[in-house]
């Protein structure tokens, strides 16, 4: 194979293919990338069988000016390879692969010979049989993967919580995400309502295809039996394999009685907890406390070897029982990133029961939910 291509552009490709791949698989092959030159253009490929991402730069891409000398395949390690792309000094690099393995890469004075793969010995992308397809605009699907993915569980001893389970029925979808200390859940309608699957969908999977989604406007989902294909724009498209189980019922963690309640700008209580997080983190228990009452509200930490924080916050309104609640800060730090600067309202049960915010504007649609931390 041999082309020449505009540097940045590839790199763009190139960044995005990475997300993929990981260096800690046991198939040597896939710590590279996949290269395949034909004449509709570069596709570059890369896959940790969990996640696997396609990219085609066409032929025809103005940016990309590729120049198709001789078509061919070739695997290339990922990381020194990349390296290399990065440092090249100039705007264009051309490569080349014209006998074995071995490939020469060169840009203006820079000249490197890298070692390669048969690109046959790459494993195959799935071949699967579409069962639902689902058109999301991109920022919704952006808003919905970082409203959710912030409760999976970290803990691989509860592979299915490691996931956000998806649930596309009657013209709604609805993400949650728990991890059995606090959970998330989103619900979007969306047009087409013949639509119907339940999914569950790793959330290492998510955060990758997260950060691919600012640079497209639209993404078709298309569920299969054990994979879920985002296809983003014409020339990416996206891979993940599907979690397997029965996924719990996290409606039954969501109380239904409020005794208490708080309505509150969400930024600004971010940044009181985040000031009062300062303290907690350096202390052993890393907990702050919430005291509400019908005068006054108050948010502390207090820790005997580092000292104590306390400050009033300013709802724009309370009501119902007083109350004290413990809590961990950095659960509702995320929590509270989730809305953005909108006005939310906290509701409270007991000290011990688990508590929810939701904005104002839309409390049926967006829920995030918190456990309480035991201080006694």
């Amino acid at each position: 194979m041999e082309f020449t291509i505009n540097r940045a552009a590839f790199i763009k490709a190139m960044n995005n293919v990475n997300r993929a791949i990981s260096s800690r698989t046991s198939m040597t092959i896939l710590q590279g990338i996949k290269l395949v030159l034909d004449e509709t253009g570069l596709t570059l490929t890369g896959s940790n069988t969990d996640i696997s991402i396609e990219i085609l730069i066409p032929v025809n891409d103005d940016e990309a000016n590729l120049q198709i000398i001789e078509s061919g395949a070739i695997v290339l390690p990922a990381s020194f390879f990349s390296n290399i792309v990065k440092r090249l000094p100039g705007e264009t690099f051309k490569l080349t692969n014209t006998a074995g393995l071995q490939t020469n890469i060169k840009s203006e004075n820079a000249e490197f010979d890298i070692n390669g793969q048969d690109a046959s010995a790459y494993p195959h992308l799935p071949e699967i049989e579409v069962r639902n397809n689902l058109t999301l605009a991109a920022d919704t699907l952006n808003e919905i993967i970082g409203q959710t993915v912030i409760a999976v569980s970290k803990q691989l001893s509860q592979p299915i919580l490691t996931g956000v389970h998806f649930i596309l029925a009657s013209g709604n979808l609805t993400a949650v995400a728990t991890d059995r200390h606090r959970l998330a859940q989103r619900t979007v309608g969306f047009e087409d309502s013949d639509v119907n699957a339940d999914i569950i969908v790793p959330g290492t999977s998510l955060s990758q295809l997260q950060a691919m989604l600012d640079e497209v406007e639209k993404v078709d989902v298309r569920v299969a039996e054990n994979q879920v294909i985002f296809q983003l724009g014409e020339n990416t498209t996206f891979y993940s394999r599907l979690l397997e189980g029965n996924y719990p019922d996290a409606s039954r963690l969501i109380p239904t009685e409020k005794r208490t309640t708080l309505t509150i700008n969400a930024h600004d209580l971010l940044q009181t907890i985040e000031r009062a997080a300062l303290l907690s983190h350096e202390g052993r228990s890393n907990v702050i406390q919430f005291a509400i009452t019908s005068e006054k509200s108050l948010i502390s930490s207090n820790s005997p070897e580092i000292g104590r924080v306390e400050e009033q916050i300013f709802a724009a309104e309370t009501a119902g029982d007083d109350l004290t609640i413990s809590f961990n800060p950095d659960y509702m730090r995320e929590a509270l990133r989730s809305f953005g600067d909108e006005q939310i309202q906290i509701g409270f049960k007991t000290a011990l029961d688990p508590f929810t915010l939701v904005p104002t504007n839309n409390e049926t649609n967006f829920i995030q939910l918190i456990t309480p931390v035991r201080t006694y």
